[in-house]
């Protein structure tokens, strides 16, 4: 699934990121990895994808979180 979908307060792991070079580099720099965990703090319409990971709370574009794909976890 695509880390769009998560709803607030949902926990999930990264399970790849996609295939552009510039963008890899751009996520992979934030600590945005494969495995990572992290968890939704704010996923509004037309807005930045907000997720707290590796004690950091980071703002996504929306357009760049099609590239990341997630599974969700239940703790």
């Amino acid at each position: 699934m695509k880390i769009t979908e998560l709803k607030a307060d949902r926990k999930g792991i990264i399970r790849s990121i996609g295939t552009d070079e510039h963008f890899v580099s751009r996520i992979t720099s934030v600590g945005l990895i494969e495995g990572t965990p992290f968890q939704i703090v704010r996923n509004d319409k037309k807005m930045p994808v907000l997720l707290f990971a590796r004690e950091t709370l980071l703002a996504l574009n929306r357009n760049d979180c099609e590239s990341i794909e997630v599974e969700e976890v239940n703790s």
